[in-house]
């Protein structure tokens, strides 16, 4: 059973391993609503994770530390039970799917696990953990559906409620649902006013179905930016969990992480993975009716490879009007760029990417002209196309 005093335990338990995380101000992300971060990104394996695998691990008997242990993870999981397990002086077998980030490949070896890289998804790197678990003797550190892991979790809500008075809503990514679970449940248990939201990405909206159909369900694939919460099937313990203490589950896009992730970089100076952004995602887009509302938006990871923050912050840069692409058809004959440039640096544009095509046209001496620019944002957008038609340029 989970109980508020196995929070507190884990709580004292993870004094020694974990980084409590202050919760921090943000401006200029959320203005209708006074919104703080729990920055779990800047936690020690970049992610909130090692909370629940470091006290699963702590509560082990001999014997079982002795034979080791194994889990399965996006990354994040396997960076905390890797962390954890040679903290205690303990062997860890760690299954990723192939698609995991480098990085988090990398930094799971770092920490001193073994890994063994399984072909698919979470849910197969999930079977094949099993099947070692029973070959081998590991005892298996669920990255969700667990209730010392799930405790673990919750000491969240103890620092953001010792951090903060008078919170109105705690907003949280969900996955396999271990880290709502564990806030809503020690979150209700303390201040049963609190309002506790949960986050999906609409490519995984494994815990967002199950509740809505009050069943379990398990979805036949998962596409999303946000690889730390493309879970196909919730836990029974945390569907229970999040069916009782969550008030209400919203699905983001893809667009909208990336959008969050760039406002969390220019806003807040923070690296937000695409699980660590979803809740910032949702507050940003008006998932929930937090007008006015003293709210935490819970940053679950940072861990995000280098090449994918690029693509993942050229997106939101194109989400959000800040940098566009116009096709426009000339006749092909000297003096057109220069009209054209003269026009968007009139409107404030800056032009980073000039590309000429040849296509097929009206006219025999057509061309097509490729314009990048960087710009404010939509209406910015809006006001350099209406100017270049209005002096007579087709844009396709």
């Amino acid at each position: 059973m989970l109980t508020l005093d196995k929070v507190f335990n884990a709580q004292t338990v993870l004094k020694s391993i974990i980084r409590e995380t202050n919760v921090v101000r943000a401006y200029g992300i959320a203005p209708d609503c006074e919104l703080y971060l729990k920055p779990e990104n800047l936690q020690i394996t970049g992610s909130f994770k090692v909370r629940g695998s470091a006290y699963k691990i702590a509560m082990l008997s001999d014997d079982e530390k002795k034979k080791g242990v194994i889990a399965c993870s996006a990354g994040n999981h396997a960076q905390g039970v890797a962390l954890a397990a040679t903290k205690n002086g303990i062997k860890s077998l760690i299954c990723l799917p192939d698609t995991a980030p480098i990085s988090k490949v990398e930094a799971t070896k770092g920490f001193g696990a073994e890994v063994c890289l399984v072909e698919g998804c979470y849910d197969d790197a999930y079977k094949k953990a099993l099947e070692l678990r029973d070959s081998e003797g590991y005892t298996f550190v669920h990255p969700f559906d667990d209730e010392n892991v799930i405790a673990g979790q919750g000491t969240i809500a103890l620092e953001i409620l010792n951090d903060l008075d008078n919170i109105d809503a705690i907003v949280v990514p969900v996955g396999g649902g271990g880290l709502i679970s564990g806030i809503a449940y020690t979150a209700k248990q303390i201040r049963p006013s609190v309002k506790v939201y949960g986050v999906q990405v609409a490519g995984a909206p494994s815990m967002y179905n199950s509740v809505r159909d009050g069943e379990i369900k398990c979805l036949s694939s998962v596409s999303t930016i946000a690889d730390g919460i493309a879970v196909k099937q919730p836990g029974e313990n945390t569907f229970r969990c999040v069916s009782e203490y969550v008030d209400d589950i919203a699905l983001v896009t893809d667009d909208e992480v990336a959008s969050a992730i760039l406002a969390l970089i220019e806003k807040q100076k923070m690296i937000a993975e695409g699980a660590g952004a979803t809740a910032v995602a949702a507050v940003m887009s008006g998932k929930f009716d937090l007008k006015g509302k003293r709210v935490v938006a819970v940053v679950s990871g940072g861990n995000i490879d280098v090449t994918s923050l690029s693509r993942v912050i050229d997106r939101g840069l194109l989400n959000s009007g800040r940098s566009t692409s116009l096709l426009i058809e000339l006749i092909d004959k000297p003096g057109q760029l220069k009209e054209i440039s003269s026009i968007i640096a009139d409107c404030g544009g800056n032009v980073t990417g000039v590309h000429y095509e040849k296509g097929n046209t009206e006219s025999v001496n057509g061309c097509f002209l490729r314009i990048e620019m960087e710009t404010r944002d939509f209406e910015h957008v809006n006001l350099i196309t209406r100017t270049l038609r209005d002096e007579g340029f087709k844009l396709v």
